[in-house]
């Protein structure tokens, strides 16, 4: 029977050396990619296409979110990592596992279990990985960039030079200093991330960054449009015309 194909990746030496030396225990798995950052992992998850994926969350460059956000391929994903409890329930409906670091050795190998039957029972993931974030709760704190990907290209966006965020059916189009990206996100999740002092929801299918705002001007009856700083011009719904007069008091 062809072996489960693993990728590790996590900045931590020793926990990737665990995580090896637990695996020798299992016979059906081989590692085929081991990775330090979240570029080079997703750089191995896209040309290695690993069954399985073993995901630390908090990592430079590339966090393991950031990596899952951005991910066309379709592994497996088991967190381990030292993410607090909180956080660590938003992967629980979605991702294989996760193991809270330090685990034990048994724990580690209930969930490679877990994971090798889902494999070989052709119920893994029949949908994009970053669909692993779809249930995710509200984020315990903003994001200070948004990450999005454009072919090969993985770009970072500072969240400073977001100017507002508009729907685009199962994506949203982000318009920034530099341009615009697309990135397959909702307009729920941009608007629980972005910092709420800084962006509002105007309009079911706008989010805009408040100092972005020139004016708000009357359009037709009970509308507004607000005129940006740049000249777009960008509708405002009742609910957004009331968010709006809290957050500038007016």
């Amino acid at each position: 029977m062809e072996k489960i194909k693993i990728a590790i990746i996590d900045d931590e030496s020793p926990a990737r050396e665990i995580i090896k030396h637990y695996l020798k225990e299992v016979d059906s798995v081989e590692v085929i990619a081991e990775c330090a950052d979240g570029f080079s992992g997703l750089k191995s998850i896209s040309g290695m296409k690993p069954d399985l994926v073993f995901l630390d969350i908090q990592m430079p460059r590339l966090t393991g979110i950031e990596l899952v956000e951005v991910l066309t391929e379709k592994p497996e994903i088991i967190f381990t990592t030292a993410y607090d409890q909180f956080a660590i329930r938003a992967f629980e409906l979605n991702a294989v596992d996760y193991l809270m670091k330090p685990f034990p050795k048994r724990r580690f190998l209930d969930a490679v279990k877990k994971a090798i039957d889902k494999i070989r029972s052709g119920k893994g993931n029949k949908e994009p990985a970053s669909q692993l974030l779809s249930k995710k709760p509200e984020s315990s704190s903003p994001v200070n960039r948004i990450v999005v990907r454009k072919g090969n290209a993985i770009n970072l966006i500072p969240v400073e030079q977001i100017r507002y965020v508009e729907a685009q059916d199962d994506y949203v189009m982000i318009y920034h200093t530099a341009g615009k990206a697309l990135k397959q996100q909702t307009m729920k999740s941009c608007e629980d991330n972005l910092p709420k002092a800084d962006f509002v929801r105007i309009h079911r299918s706008y989010i805009v960054k408040v100092e972005e705002i020139k004016r708000i001007e009357p359009y037709g009856k009970d509308n507004h449009i607000a005129i940006l700083q740049s000249g777009d011009k960008l509708p405002v719904s009742r609910a957004g015309y009331k968010h709006l007069k809290e957050e500038l008091n007016f």
